[in-house]
């Protein structure tokens, strides 16, 4: 029987320091019968040397050892050199194909398939052990406090000491998904009073749950979707609430905001109405910032700005490459499940009637198979044809 070979590439986009696949993922499917390539250096940037994946089973060897050898390729983000992949090869990562769904038709006119795990439903119960966008918000929360803190020019809890009482920090996260809670969580074990919000109406007993107050805005609406995500809030909706917003952020020292619309430009949550109404030294913690924009008027993705009035906006859409050791682990966990789910007697076995399957593959036997993907081409071609 054939074995299948799993490789490792280096990330190749700036400033990313994760691996998609650690020494214990090696390990793991190594003993599942699958032969493991690693790229030299590829987990050096997270703390695992070539050394640590020998351990583990994997053979070390340079990357265009990786594009002939390797049967499925594992990266983080997609490689700047995708094109060298071949017919019959899979890639495996978070591909965000919604994003650049051009990427997903160079990939399948070189027949190669295409698994994004930031595609993955998450209302298919047995897809959790899998879900890559969960484990890496949960560092991306966490993370996003300590950053907040490490910039705030004063402490997050009350101290009492001799020379006085300094008064808590009071921290405003918006979005309540799972680096929302994550955000909350960590503020508050730092000791900060931590208010929460999220246009979800069901999300407010989440926030509530972790001891955080819930900001009650007048203009609130509603805006649960499909999936388990938050839907795009029409026009006038938006403005009632950012103008109810604007009058609140105000009195918070410290706001992150985490909202995002998978494949759609971040709402705009935080005007510079409300950033020129803060105190000085203050400190916005933008999640969402990247290349669609952000959640925060004037921040700018992997920047820090000051304004006029001397609040720092952080641009912090990669926050978990920030951890890269944990983020790693837990990404490489993702992997892990979702190769062992899909793999059969040594073999890759893709089943597109698989509900699961069916939300990651993009790409199959020449084709973009993925219908939000194909809707996104055919707009984009009706855009340039216009």
């Amino acid at each position: 029987m054939t074995t299948i070979t799993l490789g490792v590439v280096g990330e190749t986009a700036g400033n990313e320091r994760r691996v998609a696949l650690t020494p214990d993922g090696v390990t793991r499917l190594v003993a599942a019968g699958m032969a493991v390539v690693v790229e030299s250096g590829a987990g050096q940037a997270a703390w695992y040397p070539d050394p640590t994946y020998v351990a583990a089973g994997a053979r070390i060897v340079n990357r265009d050892e990786i594009y002939a050898q390797a049967d499925v390729l594992f990266c983080v983000r997609p490689p700047d050199d995708v094109a060298r992949m071949h017919a019959g090869q899979t890639l495996i990562g978070l591909l965000q194909p919604l994003t650049d769904p051009g990427l997903a038709e160079r990939l399948a006119a070189a027949k190669v398939t295409a698994i994004s795990l930031d595609m993955l439903p998450r209302t298919v119960s047995r897809a959790q052990a899998m879900d890559a966008l969960t484990s890496q918000a949960n560092v991306a929360g966490y993370k996003a406090v300590l950053v907040a803190a490490d910039t705030y020019g004063a402490y997050f809890p009350m101290l009492m000491t001799a020379a006085g009482t300094t008064r808590p920090a009071q921290v405003l996260v918006l979005g309540a998904g799972v680096a929302g809670l994550q955000a909350i969580a960590t503020a508050r074990r730092l000791g900060a009073l931590v208010t929460g919000y999220d246009v979800r109406e069901a999300a407010h007993a989440d926030i509530a749950s972790t001891g955080a107050t819930v900001l009650d805005l007048p203009a609130a609406v509603s805006a649960a979707g499909a999936g388990g995500y938050a839907r795009e809030l029409s026009e006038d909706e938006a403005h009632a609430q950012r103008d109810a917003m604007d009058a609140a952020i105000g009195r918070f020292d410290v706001v992150i905001t985490t909202a995002q619309v998978p494949g759609r430009r971040p709402p705009r949550l935080v005007s510079a109405t409300a950033v020129a109404g803060m105190r000085p030294g203050s400190v916005v913690v933008d999640l969402a910032a990247g290349p669609l924009g952000g959640n925060v008027d004037g921040s700018v993705a992997d920047a820090t700005v000051v304004t006029d009035n001397g609040v720092t906006i952080i641009g912090a859409g990669n926050l978990p490459s920030a951890v890269p050791r944990a983020a790693s682990i837990s990404y490489s966990r993702n992997i892990t499940a979702l190769l062992t789910y899909l793999v059969h007697d040594g073999a890759l076995v893709l089943d597109p009637a698989d509900d699961l399957q069916a939300g990651v593959l993009i790409t199959h036997d020449g084709q973009v198979v993925h219908p939000r993907i194909t809707n996104a081409l055919t707009h984009a071609c009706l855009e340039v044809g216009s």
